[in-house]
């Protein structure tokens, strides 16, 4: 079964979440705060590392996912 990273939009934390053959999406939960409300997030292939541009955020983006230069507040941004 692979494993899949999901982002929990109540939370903003990352959960590797275990996901079967057959699974639906409303039974998969936050590891952290247990809620259903969740985004799979995009995964590198094995063996590949994202880096951090000095100055910018992972994979060199120098904005966050609101078009801010630093981590917003509330989630998915605060880190």
């Amino acid at each position: 079964m692979p494993i899949y990273e999901y982002r929990c939009r109540r939370c903003g934390k990352i959960s590797e979440l275990l996901v079967g053959v057959g699974s639906y999406a409303d039974e998969l939960k936050c590891s952290h705060c247990g809620s259903t409300d969740l985004e799979k997030l995009m995964s590198a292939p094995a063996g590949f590392s994202f880096s951090q541009k000095s100055g910018g955020l992972a994979c060199g983006r120098t904005t966050t996912c609101c078009g801010r230069s630093e981590p917003c507040e509330k989630p998915p941004c605060k880190k």
